[in-house]
């Protein structure tokens, strides 16, 4: 029994008057709830309410909590769930099993409803498995907390000893376990589940469907996940939500953005997570129009002061290359959360605006304490500024001033800023007594740091660990080929192409792109696929003549092919980055904006050519490539992006 004999046979002992201050506990916190739940359930429609006297009519006498029915206990039970009022609630379930009720189905659903929202699982476990009747309603409520709190395992196994036991889940059970299965990465699981749910014939309900998504999005599998949702021709706003997350957290922006359009078109009214889903798909993207038709549309709909959905517009602008727009939404933000700062300063670092980052950051310190991912963006921002002993600084004062562990993310910048400045064997040093186990962004970063430097000896160390972590991983080989290359060490070469082409890898084909007129442009290194490709080669020839004129000399040293000059300076002209550019010089009007992305991160020669096209044409140029945003106006570029990509110390 889930009260202990001792205890069931000393209260059994008990006088009448020790019984009755026994339970006056229960009277107290019960009377309140009562005289509103019980007076509106059982009071008849035809009676007219009286005016209140001193003695509220409606009020009950004094709980005799002896002689009640079952519903005044059904009705006493829903109060200590929703006030997790544990001991009342086994005072209370003593008293049943006293009066022969300790095992009734729907107060012992209560009673174990009760154990399991106040994490007395234990209690909650010995009650189940002693009522004998059990319905649909109690497997849910131990299946549901399992779901949310764990082992998921359980849930599952619950799940199926309810089937085995002959009872059939209904729409809340699915959902429950879903979850659970979720939580698991089980997607077999999951799909057994979800064949049974067409037999059950839950499929079409909003809730399940939901539940489904979320399953099958969450083990990676967005295409199973769409199927349900269009199976539902019913759906409310949290499946289209469903949806757009699915997308959103599996790197499908371009269908979130689409699905988004979609719902409109339905005249489906969003809700915050739809606007900061869909939002966060724009800036995944640097989605600039997009983004601005989302920023209208919210406003439209009412969101012109919800924090998180303008949190979220921070976030897009500064990651498509607006970042003056992204400071004007911060600044008017009702409430300044700690994401919200935390969006801003990363905004900054990203864009290499590290006075901004770090005075923010300093501002952020006086209104409310910073988290690690805080101090990710700050030492980000002093790894893009070139600021040493800056972010030495910072770095010391996360772990011993706020008592924040560092992180692998935090390694890795402290360690690409230290090793940029040729300090390799610091680097390595901090890498072997690091607090967690270096991850492959740690490793990645002294890779790079060799090539900048040449030391073979400490990129061979270090890419041994990358073939660990990541072995199809094409880019650190091809790092170190560099790095041999630059030695002379030819041979070495040789044998990472060889290693390649033995487990069939393939180096990451560089791809940039810019958006026109509402229309995606992408080339790839030397493409001629493009439609207007004679022009792009007419206009890219005309700026290369000016670009010489006013000093510019190419770089080949990057350029690793057995092939002569001229094809190397061939090759370095028609990089991905510089057809993108050449197609929105010919294709925007004169003196506008431009904005470029690329998959890869940008060589030295291509950033030197960006600032002399951007002062020959007059034109800003924003290109963002996988680390970072890159600013040319004019003939400047930011300092600390030039320090960064040159640093050889």
């Amino acid at each position: 029994m889930l009260i202990r004999v001792t205890a069931t046979a000393k209260l059994k002992r008990s006088s009448p008057s020790q019984h009755k201050l026994f339970f006056s506990s229960l009277t107290s916190i019960v009377d309140s709830d009562y005289s509103s739940t019980s007076h509106h359930q059982c009071r008849s429609s035809s009676h007219p309410q009286k005016p209140p006297t001193t003695h509220h009519r409606h009020l009950p006498p004094k709980l005799h909590l002896t002689n009640r029915s079952q519903l005044d206990y059904q009705l006493i039970l829903k109060t200590f769930i929703a006030r997790r009022a544990i001991q009342p609630g086994r005072q209370l379930h003593a008293h049943l099993c006293l009066i022969g009720l300790g095992n009734d189905t729907i107060l012992g659903t209560k009673l174990v409803n009760l154990y399991c929202s106040c994490n007395h699982m234990y209690n909650a476990h010995l009650l189940f498995d002693r009522i004998s009747k059990r319905n649909v309603f109690l497997w849910n409520v131990m299946i549901r907390w399992y779901a949310w709190n764990g082992p998921f395992n359980a849930a599952v196994s619950l799940y199926y000893e309810m089937i085995d036991n002959g009872i059939v889940p209904d729409n809340f059970t699915f959902p429950f376990v879903l979850k659970a299965c979720s939580n698991l990465s089980a997607v077999d699981v999951g799909r057994d589940v979800h064949d049974n749910v067409v037999r059950t014939g839950w499929e079409k309900d909003v809730f399940v469907g939901a539940a489904l998504i979320d399953m099958y999005a969450k083990c990676g599998n967005v295409s199973s996940a769409r199927q349900v949702f269009d199976k539902i021709l019913q759906r409310d706003v949290v499946l289209w939500n469903s949806m757009l997350t699915a997308y959103s957290q599996n790197s499908h922006p371009e269908d979130c953005l689409a699905l988004c359009s979609e719902m409109a078109f339905n005249i489906v009214k969003p809700t915050i997570p739809t606007l900061v889903t869909t939002i966060s798909a724009a800036a995944a993207m640097a989605a600039l129009p997009q983004g601005r038709q989302l920023h209208g549309y919210s406003w439209r709909q009412g969101f012109c002061f919800q924090d998180k959905v303008n949190t979220a517009l921070v976030d897009m602008y500064a990651k498509s290359g607006s970042v003056k727009v992204a400071k004007n939404l911060f600044d008017k933000l009702i409430e300044k959360r700690l994401v919200s700062w935390n969006t801003m300063i990363s905004g900054y670092a990203k864009h290499s605006h590290t006075t901004e980052a770090l005075n923010l950051f300093e501002k952020m310190t006086q209104e409310t304490e910073p988290d690690h991912i805080t101090f990710v963006g700050v030492l980000s921002a002093c790894n893009h500024g070139g600021l040493l002993q800056k972010g030495k600084e910072y770095f010391e004062s996360m772990i011993h001033n706020y008592k924040i562990k560092p992180t692998v993310q935090h390694y890795s910048s402290i360690i690409d800023l230290i090793g940029h400045y040729g300090r390799l064997d610091e680097a390595y040093d901090i890498i072997k007594n690091m607090s967690v186990t270096p991850d492959a962004g740690v490793w990645g970063a002294l890779l790079n740091s060799c090539k900048i430097h040449g030391n073979v000896e400490l990129g061979e160390l270090a890419l041994e660990q990358l073939t660990e972590l990541e072995p199809d991983e094409p880019g650190n080989y091809v790092i170190m080929s560099n790095i041999y290359a630059q030695a002379g060490h030819y041979s070495g070469v040789a044998k990472l192409r060889e290693l390649m082409t033995n487990r069939k890898l393939k180096k990451d084909i560089a791809c940039s792109w810019i958006e026109v007129n509402n229309k995606v442009n992408a080339f790839l290194s030397g493409d001629t696929s493009h439609p207007m490709s004679d022009e792009i080669d007419v206009e890219l020839k005309r700026v290369e003549k000016l670009m010489i004129e006013a000093g510019y000399v190419p770089n080949t040293a990057p350029v690793f092919h057995d092939v002569d000059d001229d094809e190397k300076m061939r090759m370095v002209c028609r990089h991905s980055e510089r057809l993108a550019i050449a197609y929105g010089l010919i294709s925007t009007p004169p003196k506008s904006k431009l904005l470029i992305t690329k998959n890869l991160r940008v060589c030295e020669d291509c950033h030197v050519a960006i600032k002399f096209i951007s002062k020959i044409t007059e034109r800003e140029i924003v290109f963002r490539d996988v680390n970072r945003y890159h600013h040319f106006k004019d003939d400047t570029a930011k300092l600390e992006v030039l320090w960064y990509l040159n640093t050889k110390v």
